[in-house]
């Protein structure tokens, strides 16, 4: 949540754009106005700044975000792209960016995009958007900036500053008003990362437009269908090896500890994610806190993780979601059906 009394309201200015940028860099919370929709943007590069964004949405659960650039060539730096793919990113950079197109690519090792941004995956989703005052915000923070849309989740998309502000003012740091959005509907997402690319959000770039340059996209009849396969919709999309038990109210030695305010005594191991108790801590802290643990834990010869109860409100609800993917089986581990 902010830690200002209220947001402030800075005017698509050299001067209201540095100071955007500023509040960014710093970890703040600011929404800013593309093509699409207005963004809530945070520094894609901090879990604690990312985290910021699931409070002040009350977004139900850790989806990727998708993270924002200047240009075609500091996107492509946070991904790892070969071959067919990277003639494909290549050319749909070239005709739609900046533009209304998000792509999903192979998360490279010296991304600086956060595990909560990515929701612990091995991909990113990535956006050149639209738009002189966007860019030059971009520009400015010069890193990636993750911007789910600027409102209360379940809401409706801001289109313009006023939106924002209706939804959450007071809740973050500062809203760069630049206007009405042109498109005000969201990007097109397009999954690159498949032998056939696959449409997982339509949006601002048609079908019609991607099939002309990539050839066959899949396009799936419900999109629900699409939705487990969807970045941040698997049902087991970062499963640690190590066996993951929920709601743990005791603990062995041969197990390792994901405690949530007081510690349980015994385990072999043991992970905090707020001594504290606070639920924005343990959001930034989680996706950390299970590879500390499952690496750990392994190298130890630990059986499993066991996580203590999480609150059932606020961020809980999210980080109770990503416990509970985790905890799910693993598809190569499943029995056949």
């Amino acid at each position: 949540m902010s830690d200002l009394p209220y947001t402030e309201r800075l005017t698509a200015t050299p001067a209201g754009i540095h100071r955007a940028a500023e509040l960014l860099k710093a970890g703040k919370l600011v929404a800013f106005g593309t093509e699409t929709v207005y963004g809530l943007g945070a520094i894609a590069s901090s879990d604690t700044a990312v985290a910021k964004i699931f409070a002040a949405k009350g977004r139900p659960r850790f989806n990727p975000l998708i993270s924002h650039l200047p240009d075609a060539e500091s996107a492509f730096a946070q991904a790892s792209l070969s071959g067919r793919m990277k003639d494909i990113a290549h050319t749909l950079a070239e005709r739609f960016w900046p533009g209304p197109l998000t792509m999903v690519l192979p998360r490279s090792p010296d991304s600086t995009v956060s595990d909560l941004a990515a929701a612990g995956l091995s991909t990113l989703a990535l956006r050149v958007p639209r738009g002189k005052t966007a860019l030059a915000l971009l520009r400015e923070v010069g890193a990636p900036v993750a911007a789910p849309s600027a409102n209360v989740s379940g809401t409706v998309s801001p289109s313009d500053a006023f939106h924002v502000l209706r939804s959450l003012d007071g809740r973050i740091d500062a809203v760069l008003d630049s206007g009405p959005c042109s498109i005000g509907v969201e990007s097109t997402v397009l999954d690159l990362t498949r032998n056939v690319p696959v449409l997982l959000r339509p949006g601002g770039v048609t079908l019609e437009e991607l099939t002309e340059l990539c050839g066959p996209v899949h396009q799936p009849d419900d999109f629900s269908e699409i939705a487990p396969a969807s970045p941040g919709r698997l049902a087991s999309h970062y499963a640690p090896n190590l066996p993951v038990r929920l709601d743990a109210t005791s603990i062995g030695p041969e197990e390792a500890q994901l405690a949530f305010g007081a510690v349980l005594p015994g385990a072999g191991l043991t992970w905090n994610l707020s001594e504290s108790g606070n639920l924005e801590e343990a959001a930034a802290r989680l996706f950390a806190g299970l590879r500390f643990l499952d690496a750990e834990g392994l190298r130890r010869g630990l059986t499993g993780i066991a996580a203590l109860p999480i609150p059932r409100h606020g961020l809980g609800l999210a980080i109770r979601d990503r416990l509970r993917r985790a905890a799910e089986p693993r598809p190569d581990t499943m029995a056949p059906s």
